[in-house]
């Protein structure tokens, strides 16, 4: 199947010869896939796959590290959304959903700028970066890698699949099939890969940014609510209004300008990265406002309009991207505004209600049952 077919070799053990095939990694991401010959093995997630750690014992954080902390996010919020106009809101939560270490679900129609958006971040944070374009045909190992016979030294070398990257575009995640769906699991939930019973260490940080169009839309699969579960947040980009419409069709007509991407600048390392990740999980966050957190992630479970409802993963991804989301803003307290604006984002694609049969009206529904619960829910940690 589309040049994966097994291969026999006189050399390889009983038993084993079901792992040699080819993989279509290399064609996938547009660059040869790199070789293990000794894979690194780890039991340990790097900080950004299960959580920062490590840091959060260390202190407040002085005005010095949260200026230059603001001063690096903002820097990466200007060069997107040079390229994504007019959806500065959006742009801004996808950059605190890396601060956070989280991934990102971007769900949209078709045209809207989600690959764009990605890309653009991708570009102005110097790591590396693998796409991944999702097919129906498209096998698990394609995208964490498979173990392959050499006769050479007569034994299986582990080739890494597209997914070892420290940024991973995941372009229509949804029209995969849900076993190649489900092989981003460990990576994103625990930051690295298990094949044939070795654990191999993802690269940190490790950001996955995924891009689906609606479900109810021709050849997709709807992802598993286990799968939406590891998405820190969702977001939709929406359309332009007609002005930035206009702007983008000038910018891009009669062959001036060339491609705006090309001119995204990398402004911030992995390093960078790392030490805002790390930075953010110091941010205050009151007892009070913690409790807040719990309060609303409660509330959805016993919402009449709601047949499932958010996780405590849901809880704990809340209060990391709103200590994101005030670092970002410059502040080294969370504050319940924080909390607020990110409920839909984070919470939103977690929700399944009794209008799940119809996903257009479960979407709606599941906003209506969090505005009603932000609004019924006493604030603390103001």
């Amino acid at each position: 199947m589309g040049g994966s077919g097994a291969r026999a070799d006189p050399g390889v053990p009983a038993g084993r010869a079901h792992l040699v095939r080819r993989t279509a990694t290399g064609a996938l991401v547009g660059s040869p896939p790199l070789t293990y010959r000794a894979p690194v093995t780890s039991t340990t997630a790097p900080p950004t796959a299960g959580g920062p750690a490590g840091e959060a014992g260390r202190g407040p954080l002085s005005p010095e590290e949260v200026a230059g902390a603001r001063r690096t996010a903002g820097a990466v919020v200007d060069e997107v959304r040079a390229v994504v106009r007019g959806k500065d809101e959006v742009v801004r939560t996808a950059v605190t959903t890396l601060v956070a270490g989280g991934h990102l679900l971007l769900e949209d129609v078709p045209g809207v700028g989600k690959t764009v958006l990605a890309t653009a971040l991708a570009r102005a944070v110097d790591l590396s970066v693998r796409r991944i374009q999702f097919t129906p045909d498209l096998l698990p190992s394609d995208v964490t890698g498979v173990s392959i016979w050499d006769p050479a030294e007569r034994r299986f070398a582990f080739t890494p699949g597209a997914v070892f990257a420290g940024l991973v575009v995941a372009d229509e995640i949804n029209r995969a099939s849900p076993k190649t769906q489900s092989a981003l699991l460990e990576c994103m939930a625990e930051g690295h890969v298990t094949v044939d019973g070795t654990t191999h260490a993802l690269p940190s940080p490790f950001f996955v940014v995924a891009t689906q169009n609606p479900a109810d839309m021709e050849g997709t699969y709807p992802l598993p609510e286990a799968q939406r579960d590891r998405f820190m947040t969702r977001l939709s980009v929406g359309y332009p209004s007609p002005e930035e419409e206009v702007a983008v069709l000038t910018a891009r007509s009669g062959g001036a300008g060339g491609d705006p991407l090309d001119a995204v600048r990398a402004v911030a390392s992995a390093e960078d990265v790392r030490r805002l990740v790390h930075l953010a999980a110091r941010v205050h966050a009151s007892p009070e406002l913690v409790r807040y957190v719990v309060d609303l992630v409660g509330a959805t479970r016993q919402h009449p309009a709601v047949v499932l409802g958010a996780s405590p993963r849901a809880a704990l991804h809340l209060l990391r991207v709103a200590r994101a989301r005030a670092l970002v803003a410059g502040r080294p307290h969370v504050l319940p505004d924080d909390v607020q604006a990110l409920v839909a984002p984070v919470v939103a694609h977690r929700l399944v209600t009794a209008d799940r049969g119809d996903l257009l009206a479960d979407e709606r529904s599941a906003r209506a049952a969090l505005a009603d619960v932000v609004a019924r829910t006493p604030v603390r940690g103001g």
